[in-house]
């Protein structure tokens, strides 16, 4: 089991002036944010804002311009910056035989899990389940978990490589209140017990401001950011959720 390492509030992600451009749309110009491990980096704003586009740039799933660091204050040096994500959804065939064993398996091993199943790593794996209440999942197959026990097992996979930065694009699409409820709980025990960075997409206001440590509200560039108080009183969140509401 990893050890938990609790945050030591030295090392930080910096995004510097970050934009993305597809075609001849530009979609993200200069965003600039600064993440430190140890707390919830939530970000908000209308369909088609940027959210996840700047998520698929941190990951350099799509080209960008600026550049992600990764920096240590303990020792001043720029290190390669350890990324954990959990997307949205993950489309599984309904017949596809995978246990969760076997997927996260694949991941975290280069020997092919179907011909060799290893007692050390089966544990390790289970350990990492047990952290988001999923244990007892490890011998389920994939196609037949629930919203909600895909959601604690994307987490346990994301976080067993001891990742800097985790990335969550609205992983709580489609879940009930206590799924959501269950969701925040876990982000709140990574936040309190491992050393790394949340950075997390959402639509659902009343969790962010329960949860959030910061926020930032995007509209293909950064609009505001700051506590949850901070943005929500913000000219700019008005003006954006006003326009939703009135377009809805």
């Amino acid at each position: 089991m990893r050890k938990i390492v609790k945050p030591c509030g030295l090392h930080c992600i910096r995004i510097n002036h970050l934009g993305v451009t597809i075609g001849e749309q530009q979609i993200l110009s200069d965003v600039n944010l600064h993440i430190h491990c140890g707390t919830l980096t939530v970000l908000i704003g209308r369909n088609g804002a940027g959210k996840s586009t700047l998520i698929r740039a941190i990951l350099n799933d799509i080209p960008h311009t600026g550049s992600i660091e990764f920096k240590d204050r303990e020792n001043g040096h720029i290190q390669k910056l350890k990324i954990g994500y959990v997307p949205q959804n993950l489309n599984i065939e309904k017949s596809t035989p995978v246990s969760v064993y076997d997927m996260i398996a694949s991941y975290q091993s280069n020997r092919p899990v179907f011909l060799y199943k290893s007692k050390k790593l089966y544990q390790e794996i289970k350990e990492s389940l047990k952290m988001f209440e999923a244990e007892h999942l490890i011998d389920k197959q994939v196609c037949n978990l629930s919203g909600g026990e895909l959601q604690r097992v994307l987490l346990s996979m994301a976080v067993m490589d001891e990742p800097n930065l985790l990335l969550l694009d609205e992983p709580v699409s489609g879940i009930d209140q206590n799924g959501m409820e269950l969701f925040y709980r876990n982000i709140e025990y990574l936040k309190e017990n491992f050393d790394l960075a949340v950075l997390l997409i959402s639509h659902d206001l009343d969790y962010v401001r329960k949860y959030a440590d910061h926020v930032v509200l995007i509209d293909g560039k950064v609009l505001t950011q700051g506590t949850p108080k901070e943005v929500y009183d913000s000219a700019a969140f008005k003006q954006v959720f006003t326009d939703m509401e009135v377009r809805g």
